[in-house]
């Protein structure tokens, strides 16, 4: 709409009659509301590289001069031709139209930046820029830094279908500056900031469907009341047939104050599921040292009443006198059930005994929660009760313990510590209990204040973040889903300063498990530093910009930091952490994580082995992650790593496939052929269980295909 704005703009000036018209009916169309979300999606949308080199047949934008705070030319130019010695590239404008009399200039490769629009086909690499290891043979947290889009199309290669949860925080569009469209700051004032939100969530959630397991997995998406209503309608759009359950979390209990308005308390949360995914149950503290509560074992819903039939109905089994002693209130025993047309009282109890039947203080007959043999097998395990006398037509309160806190009996969670003079138990929690999870949380631990900002300034003393996540409510949402999955691969693509890595890697130290984190972020400066920088002469892609950016600053020092036990100083990060497992930081994670920066290769350059370097983290992270690594092409031909084997000579098939065959644990075996029968051939020599993977051809194919712009 708006470029059709922009057009009737035009039509108005050269016709106003035809301009006014056009305007008519558009405007008669727009009032035409389909179902469902609609809003523009800015196709496309674009994204500056700066530290990408300047190539023929680029688009660029020429930067304004140094130490400028004005915004430069937001014209796109394409690279007609590059002359390296002079440090130079000719420049056309790129027009809608094919012009022959398109703009030209020349310009200093200094002063361009190449530009990346969304339905550009893309080719990635990876390059390292530094590791922390304490783990072990223990698979590798990643932190990447690039624009997440692209990441995330880097990862339909590496990680498609196999990714087990992914938690996002995306920015929450206020209107402050917290987020960029095309290389501008979205403002309040902005009339299309919601659509163009929402256009950019889209395209990140449609890649991000692709990584997720279909067989059973969870997209985690948190949000404020500024868009969590577009939201919640683009989740259904995007994930037909998903569930979809929306949460309602406390993050600030004292409330953020805002004059004439309600002092806002919480934000939201958005849990997609896949598959046979399953809500997990929450750990519960605070009933160690407590008895456990007994439940009432009339049951009380209307399909129970008795003699009801139909759907929820109770069987004929259900409706039966237990016998309680006048004296001591103490169960007996019970008599036979009764037939729907047989009247409680025609029942004559033991001497000394009254039969008490399910009735409502109303009168309404219902049914036991158990039948007659259920009873009778809980009954002599001390886990049925009487408690309490009533005048009522129930004349005894009949009480149980409900099938969880049987089960917790079995496992530990509850100690029976002995009997009551009626044979039932005195059971109390000796553990945490496990409790089903409600759709309202409030949770200290969950303090953005406390569990966020407070982690984040012992870990890093002095950066400062704008609202980190609680630490502690990430980990939560997460270990009701992965809680069993010790190998679970996580991923967040608006990793900010890195709480979902740091998150995992407290999962994992509370039961062993090698779950792996990947974590993406740009390396944005935030806004109201950059005016400072520019002053200063610097711009994105300086050494000295980019140092101040959130990935190199924030998120990496973060993952670093928490493994490490120090801080980025050196210096032992003081404090402790809380709640759910209590040690001291410094004494870090037994974990490993490898920090990259996101590249663009030349389709050409990876077809002719030319990009191998930075190809190799990608083989590297489809395979799992995990110990060495096949850096450089291998003179022999092969070689063979911990987790795959690459083969860059199809001559040298036969000690290849010995070296696979004897290896233990090999995932994955890269084949670099163009001829397919000979792949086929060495495929099928390899041992059973190992993926064959052509290379170049998977990698080339999957971008192109998966470029669906």
């Amino acid at each position: 709409m708006s470029r059709l704005t922009d057009l009737i703009a035009q039509a108005k000036n050269k016709d106003p009659q035809m301009g006014a018209d056009l305007e008519r009916e558009f405007r008669a169309l727009s009032s035409r509301l389909p179902f469902g979300l609609n809003f523009e999606r800015h196709s496309p949308e674009a994204v500056e590289l700066p530290l990408r080199s300047v190539r023929k047949g680029d688009k660029v934008r020429v930067l304004p001069p140094r130490g400028t705070v004005k915004k430069g030319d937001q014209r796109l130019w394409q690279v007609v031709a590059l002359h390296r010695t002079q440090k130079k590239a000719d420049l056309k404008l790129i027009t809608r139209a094919e012009d022959e009399t398109a703009e030209t200039q020349t310009v200093d490769l200094a002063d361009l930046v190449v530009v990346a629009e969304f339905r550009d086909t893309i080719y990635p690499g990876l390059i390292s820029t530094g590791k922390v290891q304490r783990g072990g043979e223990k698979p590798f947290h990643t932190v990447i830094n690039g624009e997440n889009y692209h990441v995330l199309k880097a990862l339909t290669y590496t990680h498609r279908g196999k990714v087990d949860a992914i938690y996002i925080d995306p920015p929450y569009n206020t209107g402050a500056k917290d987020w960029k469209y095309n290389n501008d700051y979205i403002e309040a004032e902005d009339s299309y900031r919601h659509s163009k939100w929402l256009a950019m969530m889209e395209r990140r959630l449609q890649v991000a469907k692709v990584l997720l397991d279909p067989v059973g997995s969870v997209l985690i998406v948190t949000i404020d009341e500024k868009e969590y209503l577009r939201l919640g309608l683009l989740l259904e759009q995007t994930f037909e047939g998903a569930q979809i359950t929306m949460v309602s979390s406390v993050i600030n209990p004292k409330g953020t104050g805002r004059s004439g308005d309600f002092a806002r308390t919480n934000e939201y949360i958005y849990f997609v599921r896949f598959g046979l995914m399953r809500v997990g149950t929450r750990s519960d503290q605070s009933d160690v040292g407590s008895e456990v509560s007994w439940e009432t074992m009339r049951r009380r819903n209307l399909a129970s009443v008795r003699g009801r039939r139909g759907k929820g109905a109770c069987g004929p089994n259900q409706f039966y006198p237990i016998f309680v002693n006048e004296k001591n209130g103490a169960i007996v025993g019970r008599g036979d059930p009764l037939p729907p047309d047989t009247a409680r009282d025609s029942i004559d109890p033991p001497s000394g005994c009254i039969a008490v039947f399910p009735v409502r203080p109303d009168g309404t007959e219902m049914n036991w929660e158990y039948t007659d043999t259920a009873f009778d097998q809980w009954w002599p395990q001390g886990f049925i009760r009487a408690n309490g006398k009533k005048d009522e037509p129930q004349r005894y309160i009949i009480q149980h313990l409900p099938n969880k806190a049987r089960q917790e009996i079995k496992t530990g969670t509850v100690q029976v510590e002995g009997t009551r003079g009626d044979g039932s138990v005195i059971a109390k929690y000796t553990a945490a209990s496990s409790k089903t999870v409600t759709t309202q949380w409030e949770f200290t631990s969950h303090s953005a204040e406390h569990g966020g900002t407070g982690v984040l300034k012992a870990l890093i003393p002095l950066r400062r973040f704008p609202y980190p996540k609680s630490l502690f409510a990430v980990e939560d949402a997460l270990r009701l889903f992965i809680k069993d999955r010790a190998e679970a691969i996580v991923v967040d693509f608006f990793a900010g300063s890195g709480t979902t890595a740091h998150a995992v890697m407290r999962l994992n130290r509370q039961d062993g498990g090698s779950r792996q984190c990947i974590s993406v972020t740009n390396n944005e400066v935030a806004a109201e530093e950059q005016n400072a920088l520019r002053e200063q002469g610097l711009r994105p892609g300086d050494a000295e910009w980019e140092k101040y950016g959130i990935c190199d600053y924030i998120t990496k020092p973060r993952v670093a930091a928490a493994i490490t036990g120090r801080t980025p100083d050196g210096e032992q990060i003081k404090g402790d952490y809380k709640f759910t497992d209590e040690f001291p930081m410094a004494e870090g994670f037994d974990e490993n994580a490898e920090f990259f920066t996101l590249t663009y290769e030349a389709r050409s350059a990876v077809n002719h082995n030319l990009a191998y370097a930075r190809i190799a983290p990608l083989l590297w992270l489809r395979a799992g992650a995990q110990g060495a690594r096949i850096d450089k092409l291998p003179a022999s031909g092969w070689a063979v790593a911990d987790t795959y084997g690459l083969l860059t000579d199809i001559d040298a098939a036969t000690p290849f496939v010995a070296a696979v065959s004897q290896a233990e644990g090999l995932r994955i075996a890269y084949i670099v052929t163009d001829d397919d029968r000979r792949f086929q051939a060495i495929a099928k020599r390899l041992p059973k269980g190992v993926e064959s993977v052509r290379l170049y051809e998977s990698y080339l194919t999957n971008f192109s295909f998966a470029n669906g712009e």
